[in-house]
């Protein structure tokens, strides 16, 4: 039910996994606001009354959005020393928020209307190691299908260069190379040929769009200004060679494309990183349902896989897994990852396949 102390304690997890993530001073804000919010401002008392789920709409990660872009527009010279690190004083930064939230009300009040965007290009260095996967039981070519693509620059995994532990893939010249702190064994260097790639959302933006790449940019948090450079050299990327990307429901459009012929010798793949949490249970059944029935049809010459990235709440981590058909459809842990991709552990501790692919992990905790 929806209430003050449950909408002050989504603020408490988002400390949480900041924490986790190590970013302190995300942390530190995500503390000071769960405590100081107030109705002094329509901002803080819309975030105080909040009538939904606080931490599945994402509710702090909209609000510390609002505020990054106020620190990147260079509105507020207070409040970007405290997204710099360089005020640490708690009182001191209560004090200065609670300022801010008032004299910046009619530009902060909007963030709240929505989601967060965070199409991070740093999640296909977790998505890759499924892709990998993939390739090592089928072969190297790979159909890729993207629910929840959002701008689609994870649709571009086949022009990133990647090195995960020292293996390297993608194209020696991509003007974005990800580099995951790699923890444990690398993956096994094997081909991979992707011969399309193509995604959905139920809103898509366009991040060639200035002012959609400024929101995009706001949602980068300020700890990690080299994810600002990736995002930037991405959006680039995709400004010179668009992608694939349709407006549509996931479960409908996904019932398309696996009804549509498959190419002998390629393997089609369902992927979607940090997607499943915000799907309503009965897309996300429908979803289950379609992928059972088409690994139903699937053959040796026209394979199928599911590769997710998705938050695990008791750990703070995303929990990197494959499915592949033929075969009995069962979910293998691969790896556990950043939500942003800065590291990816190759040996996650609690691997071990065998969970059915119809009961994926429906994360509750937004990252």
């Amino acid at each position: 039910m929806a209430s003050e102390q449950n909408n002050r304690g989504a603020f408490l997890i988002q400390q949480h996994y900041c924490a986790a993530m190590a970013a302190p001073i995300y942390a530190r804000l995500c503390a000071v606001l769960a405590r100081g919010l107030t109705r002094a401002s329509r901002t803080g008392a819309r975030a105080l009354d909040w009538p939904g789920e606080p931490t599945r709409d994402a509710l702090p990660l909209r609000l510390v959005g609002g505020l990054h872009a106020l620190v990147l527009a260079g509105r507020d010279a207070a409040l970007a020393a405290i997204f710099a690190g360089e005020i640490s004083d708690v009182a001191t930064i209560e004090a200065e928020l609670a300022r801010v939230l008032v004299e910046h009300d009619d530009a902060l009040l909007p963030w709240l209307d929505g989601p967060p965007q965070t199409n991070e290009p740093g999640r296909s260095g977790a998505l890759i190691v499924g892709l990998i996967e993939v390739a090592r039981r089928f072969g190297p070519k790979l159909e890729i299908l993207e629910i929840g693509s959002s701008a689609g620059l994870n649709l571009m995994i086949d022009r990133y260069r990647f090195d995960l532990g020292g293996v390297l893939l993608g194209p020696p010249s991509s003007p974005v190379t990800i580099v995951p702190e790699w923890r444990g064994p690398p993956p096994e260097a094997v081909p991979i040929e992707i011969v399309a790639t193509r995604g959905s959302d139920i809103a898509p933006i366009d991040a060639t769009d200035p002012a959609v790449a400024a929101r995009l940019a706001a949602y980068v948090w300020a700890e990690a200004p080299a994810r600002l450079d990736r995002l930037r050299r991405a959006i680039a990327m995709l400004r010179e060679q668009p992608v694939r990307l349709d407006r549509a429901d996931a479960a409908e459009w996904l019932d398309i494309r696996l009804a549509e012929p498959q190419a002998a010798g390629v393997t089609r793949v369902l992927m979607h990183s940090v997607v499943w949490q915000y799907l309503p249970e009965a897309s996300a059944a429908r979803i289950r349902a379609a992928m059972r029935a088409a690994g139903a049809r699937a053959t040796p010459e026209r394979p199928l896989a599911w590769v997710s990235m998705e938050p695990d709440r008791a750990l703070a981590e995303q929990v990197v897994s494959v499915a592949c058909w033929p075969g009995a459809g069962l979910r293998t842990v691969l790896a556990t990852a950043h939500a942003h991709g800065a590291w990816v552990n190759g040996t996650p501790h609690h691997a071990g396949g065998g969970q059915p692919i119809a009961l994926p992990e429906s994360a509750k905790v937004v990252i």
